[in-house]
Order: C-alpha cells, then structure tokens, then sequence
C-alpha cells in the first residue's frame, strides 16, 4: 500500500510553522517527510499572500522547489475550485502551467470536473478522483473519463470515529461496482484522519497523512511536522 504525504493543503499558513507561504519552507518538510517513509506528494501551490493558486508561475516555483528537494518522487497539486471558482479561468489556468505536476485532485462534485480531468489527461498528467459524498459519486460514476483516473479518493469530512467505517465502505463499495480495478486511496481530515488512516490499513487501501489532513499526532498532541505524521502512521501500519 501506498503512503502519501499531504503536506500543506488549504490551510492559513498561520496555523503551524510548516505551513508556509514560502515553497523552499514547505519542500524542506516535504523532504524530510519522504525521508521518513511517504512515497509520494500532494502539495497545494500558494501565491505570495499564502492562498492556493492555480497560476502557472507559482505552480511552477512550488513544483521545481518539492522536486529539487524530493528528487525521484511523485509530486501531485490540487485542482480545487476554491482556488480558481470559475470554470473557464480555471482550464486557462491548468492548460498554461509549464511545470507539469504527476498527477493532481480533481473533487468531483465541484463544476466542471470533468472538463478539467479531460484536460490533465490531454496533458499527459495523471487524475486523481475526489469523491466526498453521493453527488460527487453520481458525478464520477457517469463521467466519460471516469475510467482514465490515476485513482479514487474516497475523502471522508471531519467527523465522529463511529461513522468513519461505514461511511468509507459505502463509498468504496460503490466505487468498485463501478471501476472493479480502480486504485482506491481512503483518508480523512481532522476527527477522522487517524481512523481513516487505519481502516485503509485494514483494508490494504492506499492512504495519505500530512498537515492537510490533522495537525495533530494520534495521541492528541501536536504534530511538529509532516515527518512525524509520516512516522506515526507507518507505526500504525500504513504503508508496510
């Protein structure tokens, strides 16, 4: 199974000293996190005033810093409307990048997903598929490139350990009578980071961990860095 390291996200920059607006900063942890044990990368390029963007200039710094510091390692962005709320901009934005990420999050239940999964494809660069709930699995499931995804993340809100579990398995049972052979990664955000994680464990699914998804280690206490989500979770299984 495989361990991704989410290193950054939406987040304020604010909010934990790796979580910077400069991308030397935020590719020195992402560095130390692949060091630790994570496989690949999911980072969210920033402009100067630390909010995603989609430009190709600061795609482009974000995506040559990560690489120079994490030679040989699989490196994907975000797609995600906030950062660019209109379609058209958006598509603009992706078709001009000149810095071409491996792979990047497309979340389906956000308009014009399939346009810009075409377009990564077209481009030669791999989709992963977000899908949250029902609307953006009925989305997927009907979308004509649904097949050409890198994979599917089953993306589970902040919320309560006891849902976790059946919440993840009607996702994941829908995507697989869909897509049988689909690569399925599971993860969770804040409460349900680190019973997600597991439940991927248990189940041999891929998975991520990183300051996107919980700023905390699994004891409650606070995560000094991606490498030691990174280490916690390789402690607890993932990615062995």
């Amino acid at each position: 199974m495989l361990l991704q390291a989410c290193v950054n996200g939406a987040r304020d920059v604010a909010s934990h000293p790796w979580l910077s607006a400069d991308e030397t900063v935020v590719a020195q942890d992402a560095a130390a996190a692949v060091e630790a044990g994570a496989a690949e990368v999911h980072v969210h390029p920033k402009d100067a005033a630390g909010r995603d963007s989609l430009d190709p200039r600061d795609v482009q710094r974000w995506l040559g810093a990560v690489r120079a510091a994490c030679p040989d390692v699989a490196v994907g962005v975000t797609t995600g409307a906030w950062a660019e709320p209109d379609v058209a901009r958006r598509l603009a934005a992706i078709e001009a990048w000149t810095e071409l990420p491996d792979y990047a999050s497309v979340n389906w239940h956000e308009s014009g997903a399939d346009e810009v999964a075409a377009l990564l494809r077209r481009r030669g660069i791999g989709v992963e598929a977000g899908i949250w709930d029902a609307s953006g699995l009925e989305a997927w499931r009907v979308s004509p490139v649904r097949g050409d995804c890198l994979r599917v993340l089953v993306e589970l809100p902040d919320e309560a350990a006891e849902v976790v579990r059946a919440h993840a398995e009607g996702l994941i049972a829908h995507v697989a009578r869909e897509e049988p052979e689909a690569s399925v990664l599971l993860h969770g955000e804040e409460l349900s980071a680190w019973p997600a994680l597991d439940l991927a464990v248990e189940l041999g699914l891929d998975t991520r961990i990183g300051l996107e998804d919980t700023l905390l280690l699994p004891d409650g206490s606070d995560a000094p860095s991606n490498a030691a989500l990174v280490r916690a979770a390789l402690a607890r299984g993932a990615g062995a």
